[in-house]
């Protein structure tokens, strides 16, 4: 009796073709980027664990460089600290705005950059500022001094507004969708961009972490990276849930490089 090998799968591996590739396929093709976005669900155990693995096996070929979404630029100094073992993960707790999944999902990445001697970069811009934009524009950020403006992407934001992800925001947050809404991810997505250009190094990779809208479709953090530096190689990988996973749905094809397939039923973080 053959036991193991028609154990249940908890995800599956599928290129932008919508072929199923196995992990070290992915790990080998995307072994050579400048720039990888790891787009994650934010409650993907799985996604979390990929990213973890995924990370750990690149840092064995190449120098890398991490970065996050889920940490914001002005607290870079409060993450140095906690790198360089100034601080502890109590000083961390209180100093840093972390997400309240912090412990179980993006812990775990910030502390292989800690043991492994690795710069970790808090890309995303202060939440304050995104929610200025989400009120009243782009327009606010023209009463911020100096100071603040160093934490957001140089301005003037260039901005269009059709792209499609953009547009697919308005579809579903329906009445609540406004044009100040998309602005907001816009200027999260450009101020990613602009973090990871600012700190990345020839030669060296970097790992992105972040919401996989935020480049799905090889639009939003992408888009912004391709207009400054369009010669990198970069590759993206997307997180979706399916019922099915033993193919992918045809609405997620080319969705990116990489699409990890999480089968429904596997228990979220939260």
């Amino acid at each position: 009796m053959n036991s193991f090998s028609q154990h249940k799968k908890a995800y599956a591996l599928f290129d932008s073709e919508g072929e199923e590739i196995n992990y070290y396929e992915m790990l080998n093709m995307v072994s050579k980027a400048d720039v990888i976005l790891f787009g994650e669900q934010h409650n993907s155990a799985i996604a979390h664990w990929l990213q973890y693995e995924l990370t750990k096996d690149l840092i064995n070929q190449r120098d890398v460089k991490l970065g996050a979404e889920m940490f914001e630029r002005d607290n870079q100094e409060v993450i140095n600290s906690y790198l360089k073992g100034e601080i502890n993960q109590k000083g961390l707790d209180t100093l840093a705005r972390l997400w309240s999944n912090y412990k179980t999902d993006y812990a775990p990445l910030l502390n292989i950059a800690k043991t492994n001697q690795l710069e970790f970069i808090a890309t995303n811009i202060p939440r304050q500022y995104a929610n200025m934009v989400y009120k009243n524009s782009f327009s606010a950020l023209d009463t911020l001094s100096n100071e603040e403006l160093k934490w957001i992407a140089p301005l003037p934001i260039e901005f269009d507004p059709e792209l499609p992800t953009y547009q697919n925001i308005l579809t579903m947050m329906g009445d609540h969708g406004t044009p100040e809404l998309v602005m907001a991810q816009a200027i999260k997505d450009a101020t990613m961009a602009y973090s990871i250009l600012e700190n990345k190094v020839e030669q060296e990779m970097f790992i992105h972490y972040n919401g996989a809208y935020h480049s799905d479709y090889f639009e939003g953090i992408l888009w912004y990276l391709k207009l400054k530096e369009p010669d990198l190689n970069y590759k993206v990988i997307s997180t979706v849930t399916q019922k099915d996973i033993s193919q992918l749905n045809e609405e997620h094809l080319n969705k990116a490089d990489f699409i990890i397939v999480v089968d429904e039923n596997v228990t979220t973080t939260y």
